[in-house]
């Protein structure tokens, strides 16, 4: 190849190069401003009482955001505790079963609803808890954000056992091993670093939703640990408090936003270290 060819393949290579670099930085740059005003605003809010004491009534100086952290806390567990088994379930089942109507038709359920704005996920929290409880309560806001795990945590645990080889399973079968033990103690175990990543992924962006629980935890200004009773979360106080007119209170939202933020990004580490520790290569 001629010389002149040459240097124009190597100028239109550092061309595409700073091109692909300008693009990322436009992209990551208005994130970067995002969390560097968030913790401008909030660091300063952060303290031990912050985390120990619950709002305060209107015109008293400090309070905290305890009762945003149970109640947080709470909903996420009400979240996590049926999604989890069901959505492995259910991945499982679709991973071995890839075609067929039943399958079909339960992978086309699942994208419809992974489609679906969390507002309507709300509403129907509420005609399916609320209504019959008659009440608000950490229940029906908990019922709410599982609805929203149960198709990440579904296409997590598929697209992750989908990609485990089948000569695995073949040589466990054969070696006598019944088909439950297979998948319990082969399959699973090889695909243990996606399916956990999913599950931190759901849990992530569940903990940071506000328009179901509108609905259904509906908020609570004091300490609550009856499941049965609204309680507050992180998202719901930060709207509350962001749109209120008084400045303390905005105060304690950016603070609130602050630790909802670290919260993320505390999950999206321990994502990494998941895959770093699990990931089994085949």
């Amino acid at each position: 190849m001629r010389p002149y060819r040459l240097r124009l393949r190597a100028t239109k290579d550092n061309g595409f190069k700073g091109l692909v670099f300008v693009m990322s930085f436009l992209s990551m740059a208005p994130l970067a401003l995002i969390l560097f005003y968030i913790a401008k605003q909030g660091l300063s809010s952060l303290s031990w009482g912050f985390f120990l004491e619950i709002p305060k009534p209107v015109g008293a100086q400090g309070g905290g955001i305890a009762n945003a952290l149970v109640g947080t806390f709470l909903l996420v567990v009400i979240a996590a505790l049926p999604s989890i088994p069901l959505g492995i379930g259910a991945g499982i089942f679709l991973s071995e079963h890839r075609e067929g109507a039943i399958s079909y038709w339960a992978r086309l359920a699942v994208e419809v609803l992974q489609g679906t704005p969390s507002i309507v996920l709300g509403l129907i929290a509420y005609m399916w808890v609320v209504v019959p409880m008659a009440g608000f309560s950490a229940l029906s806001g908990g019922i709410g954000l599982g609805i929203m795990m149960l198709p990440m945590i579904i296409k997590a645990t598929e697209e992750t056992l989908n990609l485990v080889p089948y000569a695995l399973k073949e040589a466990s079968l054969a070696l006598g091993v019944p088909y439950y033990r297979t998948i319990l103690r082969v399959v699973l175990p090889a695909g243990m670093s996606g399916i956990m990543t999913g599950i931190l992924i759901s849990v992530a962006r569940v903990a940071g939703e506000t328009a179901p629980l509108l609905f259904t935890a509906f908020g609570n200004a004091f300490m609550n640990w009856d499941v049965a009773k609204p309680v507050n979360a992180l998202p719901l106080l930060i709207y509350n408090y962001a749109t209120s007119p008084y400045p303390e209170w905005h105060r304690i939202a950016w603070g609130a936003a602050c630790v909802l933020v670290g919260f993320v990004l505390l999950l999206n580490l321990l994502v990494r270290m998941v895959i770093r520790r699990w990931k089994v290569q085949f």
